[in-house]
């Protein structure tokens, strides 16, 4: 059975600013994003079927494993744009170490990671013009993802374009429990920012502006590392060329590097 294992990097904002609203809901953005040497793997095999089908498993039992899953929906539109549907039985094999709802795009990159083990374990059917047309059919953060290093990202962060990539230490600090969604944390800069702008211009991160004020434990990190900065719409925070002390309910993930690459093949056999 083909099979191939794809390594899928987590993301850090190193600069977010919102400047709209979009008439489908969304909101644009400007931000300088990086990938970092956090890593989810994936394992994909596929083999000849009668029907096609999509099976997932994991080792995470913080994400579900069925057709809400991104990776689910990356495979099957993956396939519904290579015109086959009925040869393949398609299973993945997520080994989650991004945490989860953490700003860190572990959602995303596994989502990008799934159309580029696809396409490589078919022979390359799509262009990689083709895959960032299809990352961006599926979520905000999989182009970057798909391309990786240091990248200006716009629209609602699909639309990428290279910049300067610098090697540097990155470590980073998450509340234990504690999730944000973008549909929360943009809720929120939508109602700060309509009761008036004071203080935004403090933070590199609109949306931590948004949302610091509702949570104890972000406090706890900027009182502390006051040059630590909210990554994506949170909760971890990273900083860079300096590590983090340990602290009682955080998870602590010290001496990470910035990457100059995207999701990439690791295995195949």
């Amino acid at each position: 059975m083909p099979e191939i294992k794809i390594q899928c990097p987590a993301k850090i904002n190193l600069t977010l600013k919102v400047t709209g609203r979009r008439a489908d809901g969304f909101h644009d953005i400007e931000s300088i994003m990086q990938t970092i040497s956090l890593y989810d793997y994936l394992n994909i095999s596929a083999e000849p079927a009668d029907s096609f089908k999509i099976n997932l498993s994991g080792n995470s039992d913080e994400i579900p494993y069925d057709e809400t899953n991104l990776v689910y929906k990356a495979a099957k539109l993956f396939f519904y744009n290579i015109h086959s549907f009925m040869d393949y039985e398609i299973n993945i094999n997520i080994e989650k170490n991004i945490p989860i709802a953490a700003g860190l795009a572990g959602g995303s990159t596994d989502g990008a990671g799934t159309l580029y083990g696809l396409n490589k374990l078919l022979n390359e059917p799509l262009t990689k013009e083709q895959l960032h047309k299809l990352c961006a059919e599926l979520g905000s953060d999989l182009n970057v993802c798909l391309e990786g290093g240091t990248l200006l990202a716009k629209g609602r962060g699909e639309i990428i374009e290279p910049v300067e990539y610098k090697e540097q230490t990155v470590s980073l600090i998450k509340p234990n429990n504690l999730g944000i969604s973008a549909k929360e944390a943009y809720t929120k800069f939508s109602n700060k920012l309509a009761l008036g702008g004071e203080g935004r211009s403090d933070f590199v991160n609109d949306l931590e502006w948004a949302i610091i004020v509702d949570y104890p434990q972000l406090q706890t990190i900027k009182k502390l590392y006051p040059k630590s900065v909210m990554s994506g719409s949170g909760s971890t925070y990273y900083i860079l060329g300096d590590t983090f002390n340990p602290i009682s309910a955080y998870q602590i993930f010290n001496n990470l590097k910035t990457i100059p690459h995207g999701v990439r093949e690791v295995l195949f056999c």
